[in-house]
């Protein structure tokens, strides 16, 4: 018997859960809220591990297209001090594919491939234990009945709550992004400072990261501790006794840009410039879910990646929902034949490896955005030991 199943979302959780599905011969509905896959920017690139995302590409069938598209040399890191000093240089062998980089743009479309995904088809909410199923429905007020609904959109799922009534918390750090183009013939002297891959910058409780993607496009993130309303939070601002705008529209670039270069007012002139060459700026506040979030399973519905286990950053997330929607595929395809089963064994190993996971970020994020900078420093080293031991 065929089962009917929808996977919500489009990022990389749902496009690898659903390519897997496709390579075994299951049809999945893919369902997206955006009208196309060009509606929106795709985000900035995404460093691919061995054992979780790679491997997911593997079940996939795609790891041979994904190496030629992706950059190993991404994988270079450069760590400097406020003062523009070098601590860090980091490049790796040419033969290292460790954690190669690729733009989230182009990891989107080789999972695409044949997949057929109903675009503009945003969920609302989904009603499990039906008599026909779980039901969903859409905004613009149908409903259709599955066996199986895979919630993978994201933070702010429209999936989780028929599972969970858990909902994101703010971590108080906040992340504005600016953008790069053409940075080697626009900004020489920047496109050397980044390198091929990225470069940091720790201060107190304040980071400016630079992380080349494909093309000459470079993503600048101006990370800091401050309050969600620090934009318009007149007692955050005195606080930290600097001369920023109040009350700032984040729409308004040059306002914007001012304020930034305020909160890192002495920082080495090269570094600032990567903000004084950014185009508009993105507020991004850091949310996560609680790091053991888990749920009574519910027949019918379940969920991937952020949708399930929102955490910081720092390179975990995308790989994890990938490796999940590939497992889960797999379980599916391939098992005995009771898709409630397979859903409640994934959960339970999802919880346990991505419970792991959440701590780690959480506790990366605190070391990285930190009153004491050799936090950052001395974290980056022990990410090398193990990674790469001597």
């Amino acid at each position: 018997m065929r089962h009917r199943i929808a996977v919500v979302g489009s990022g990389p959780a749902g496009l690898t859960f659903a390519r897997v599905l496709h390579r075994h011969d299951v049809p999945v509905a893919v369902l997206e809220r955006d009208p196309a896959p060009d509606a929106r920017p795709p985000g900035g690139t995404l460093d691919l591990h061995e054992g979780l995302g790679q491997l997911a590409l593997e079940k996939a069938g795609l790891l041979a297209e994904f190496r030629m598209l992706s950059r190993p040399e991404g994988q270079a890191m450069r760590i400097l001090d406020t003062a523009g000093t070098v601590l860090r240089d980091w490049r790796p062998p040419l033969d290292d594919r460790a954690n190669p980089e690729i733009d989230r743009g182009q990891l989107r479309d080789l999972l695409l491939g044949p997949l057929d995904v109903r675009w503009g088809q945003g969920v609302t909410r989904v009603v499990p234990g039906t008599r026909d199923g779980v039901l969903v429905h859409f905004a613009d007020g149908r409903q259709e009945t599955f066996d199986l609904v895979v919630g993978a959109d994201g933070a702010w799922s429209r999936i989780r709550p028929a599972v969970s009534s858990v909902t994101p918390h703010y971590t108080g750090v906040t992340l504005v992004e600016t953008a790069l183009d053409d940075v080697d013939t626009r900004h020489p002297d920047l496109a050397r400072l980044i390198g091929d891959g990225s470069v940091a910058v720790y201060g107190v409780n304040r980071a400016l990261v630079a992380q080349r993607n494909s093309g000459g496009h470079v993503k600048v993130y101006a990370q800091f501790r401050a309050p969600l309303d620090w934009h318009e939070n007149l007692d955050w601002h005195k606080s930290l006794d600097l001369d920023l705008d109040l009350d700032l529209d984040l729409a308004d670039a040059e306002a914007a840009r001012s304020s930034l270069l305020a909160l890192f007012d002495g920082w080495a002139a090269p570094v600032l410039d990567l903000l004084r060459h950014g185009s508009a700026f993105v507020h991004r506040p850091v949310y996560a879910l609680p790091v053991s979030h888990t749920w009574a399973h519910v027949p019918g519905v379940t969920l991937l990646g952020d949708a399930a286990h929102l955490m910081p950053p720092l390179g975990a997330g995308a790989n994890l929902a990938m490796l999940e929607g590939a497992e889960l595929a797999e379980s599916i395809a391939t098992g005995p034949g009771d898709l409630d089963e397979a859903v409640r064994a994934f959960e339970e190993q999802m919880w346990a490896r991505a419970g792991g996971w959440a701590k780690i970020t959480t506790t990366g994020l605190e070391r990285l955005v930190s009153p004491d900078p050799a936090e950052a420093l001395a974290l980056f080293d022990e990410v090398q030991d193990e990674v790469r031991p001597s």
